[in-house]
């Protein structure tokens, strides 16, 4: 019997740990960057074309590569980093494993351009699927410069799988800004095609900071700084009315590498929680220096899981910092009252005279005063006390006749039956939710604290959440408006200037045709300013800044390449931002014609999401609550 184990190939073994280290352009972005803070740089320059699929390079001013280390640095495990099991408890440096270069050059076509200072001439390697094509000497500058060209050119199922361009050149940003934020003090720019799309000067972390998410955060940042022996913290967090619903900017960096600590997170999210409302999230960008032999970074290829040692501790560091910075800033929590429960009370209205209330008093009469001597009597009131009781007695007596004669006896076995007989005729009415030949009419509604609408139908009492209910009608609406390309604009007073980061300024142009059907106009100032001048006529917003971020922060967090499915999404999301709110009060004209509306939509029954809108309390269920 011949052996069944064997070795793999190393073009195998590479293409096996390639798809753990390397799962798209932006992977190979991340560790070439890091392999340029590893070498010093302070000056890198990204290139990427056709969102990274065609070319990804990455050019840096560092000390560079000997021939042999040039050699060296594609052999899997070959590493400067460390050279024994203790050094991986006091990692200095970005990179350690020796995986991610051989990584690369098996599923791309890699060529690297490296030289030391003291060296007169460069190395040039060109690598394709593991395999070694060129080496040789040349002349070109001092550090190194990477060129992956065709990733999974030799994978072509990984290659199938990847996202449009969009989204991959958004992930690249992402990866680019992470490394950027946490070292201010070196240049980066990123060159998309032959267009410079994200420039950041060498500066301090509150310059880097505003570069990365806006200029409308520099009075927004409060700072934030402690030292103590478990840990130093430094950064910032936002101010508490910046905080978002969605895609809040949450930055968490540890000796100087990302990481992702929904433990942490919840310190932060702690420290806010009576300055902001449930449902959002605060920003913040914290560092935090630890010793190195207390945390764990080798727990996942990427290096974004890290494990401490003083977890604990340092949470509530965390979250004691947090909490001074927002009281050094008077950021104070402010009182929420139930407006929906609240007593109406009236505004003072000057034309309506009130008077004290008078007491009539008569000081001769003498309580101890027999009846004949009594100098005042209590005028008499025009009430037939005596027929009112006689009528009393008379319905007292009717109803007894009627419903329990005296010479019948209501035993509980009479009353067992008439309730099996009330529960038989109430199962006997039971509809489903919305039956087809059930009218709503154009009655009176009711609204119930300023959130719902109750109307009577045939099968019983009709509720009807009126924020969901808008939420349908504006959802299709805005639909079809896309679809259609006939949306209406309303003029802004005067037109707003904004500048977004470089995510959201690449995500705009892929959603901009949708934007202009629903009634945005948008005009482009250059770089990654706009100008809004219109905004849909359905929507009332006092700010159309954020009404375009939000629903730009929709569309980058699901990440969607399908045309569709971001139409859905632009569609709900500005129909969330424009229903009718709890709270606002509604006519019976309007409650009528939102109702109408709500039933010539295609599922009047549930919002996109699949919440409830219409419920109905039937007949029966309601009779058995008075028995």
């Amino acid at each position: 019997m011949s052996d069944i184990i064997h070795l793999l190939p190393d073009s195998i073994a590479n293409q096996i740990a390639a798809g753990e280290v390397i799962q798209r352009p932006a992977s190979v972005v991340k560790e070439l960057l890091e392999n340029a803070l590893d070498a010093g740089a302070t000056d890198i320059k990204l290139i990427i074309k056709d969102a990274g699929r065609t070319l990804i390079q990455v050019i840096d001013n560092g000390k560079g590569m000997s021939p042999t280390d040039a050699r060296m640095a594609f052999e899997r495990h070959a590493t400067s980093k460390i050279r024994s099991a203790d050094d991986l408890f006091t990692l200095q440096t970005m990179g350690f494993r020796g995986e991610a270069l051989p990584s690369i050059a098996s599923v791309a076509q890699v060529e690297l351009k490296t030289k030391r200072p003291e060296d007169e001439l460069g190395t040039f390697i060109r690598i394709a699927g593991s395999k070694v094509e060129a080496e040789e000497a040349i002349s070109c500058p001092v550090g190194s410069n990477f060129a992956v060209r065709n990733i999974f050119f030799n994978v072509p199922a990984r290659r199938k799988f990847l996202k449009g361009n969009e989204t991959e050149k958004r992930n690249i940003i992402v990866e680019l800004e992470r490394v950027a934020m946490v070292n201010p003090e070196i240049t980066f720019s990123l060159v998309d095609g032959d267009t410079q799309i994200l420039s950041l000067p060498a500066g301090s972390l509150r310059q880097r900071i505003v570069h990365l998410v806006g200029k409308s955060f520099s009075q927004q940042l409060i700072p934030v700084e402690i030292d103590t022996s478990l840990v130093k913290i430094t950064g910032f967090v936002a101010r508490p009315e910046t905080a978002r619903k969605m895609r809040a900017l949450q930055y968490f960096f540890v000796n100087g590498r990302y990481m992702r600590h929904p433990y942490f997170n919840k310190a932060v999210a702690s420290a806010f929680e009576q300055l902001i409302l449930p449902n959002e999230s605060p920003n913040f960008f914290l560092f935090l220096q630890v010793a190195p032999d207390t945390l764990d970074v080798n727990i996942h290829p990427t290096k974004t899981e890290i494990k401490f040692e003083n977890e604990t501790p340092i949470w509530q560091i965390i979250n004691a910092v947090v909490k001074e910075a927002l009281g050094k800033s008077n950021e104070t929590p402010s009182i929420d009252f139930d407006k929906r429960d609240a007593v109406d009370i009236p505004i003072y209205d000057p034309s309506h005279e009130v008077k004290q209330p008078q007491v009539r008093v008569n000081p001769n009469y003498n309580p101890f005063a027999n009846s004949s001597e009594k100098k005042f009597s209590a005028p008499k009131n025009n009430y037939n006390w005596e027929k009112l009781y006689s009528n009393l007695e008379q319905r007292k007596s009717d109803y007894s006749e009627t419903t329990f004669p005296q010479d019948t006896e209501f035993s509980s076995q009479n009353r067992t039956e008439a309730e099996q007989a009330l529960a038989s005729a109430s199962a006997e009415e039971e509809p489903q939710l919305l039956l087809a030949d059930e009218s709503v009419g154009k009655g009176q509604y009711l609204q119930y604290k300023n959130a719902y609408i109750l109307t009577s139908v045939k099968s019983g009492l009709m509720l009807i959440d009126q924020h969901r209910a808008h939420l349908n009608v504006l959802y299709y609406r805005f639909l079809e408006s896309i679809r259609q390309h006939n949306g209406a604009s309303q003029r802004v007073l005067f037109p707003e200037v904004v500048e977004f980061s470089a995510s959201e300024a690449t995500m705009l142009p892929y959603i901009l045709d949708d934007l202009l059907a629903i009634g945005f106009e948008i005009n482009h100032l250059g770089g990654s300013s706009y100008s809004i001048t219109a905004v849909p006529a359905d929507i009332k917003s006092s700010s159309p800044v954020q009404l375009l971020q939000n629903m730009l922060h929709r569309s980058i967090e699901t990440g969607s390449d399908v045309k569709d499915e971001i139409q859905e999404i632009l569609a709900f999301s500005l129909a969330e931002l424009g229903a009718i709110g709890v709270g606002q009060m509604l006519s019976n004209e309007e409650m009528t014609q939102l109702v109408e509306q709500l039933f010539s939509t295609p599922t009047p029954n549930h919002t996109p999401k699949g919440k409830p809108v219409i419920t109905i309390l039937k007949d029966g269920d309601i009779n058995k609550m008075f028995r």
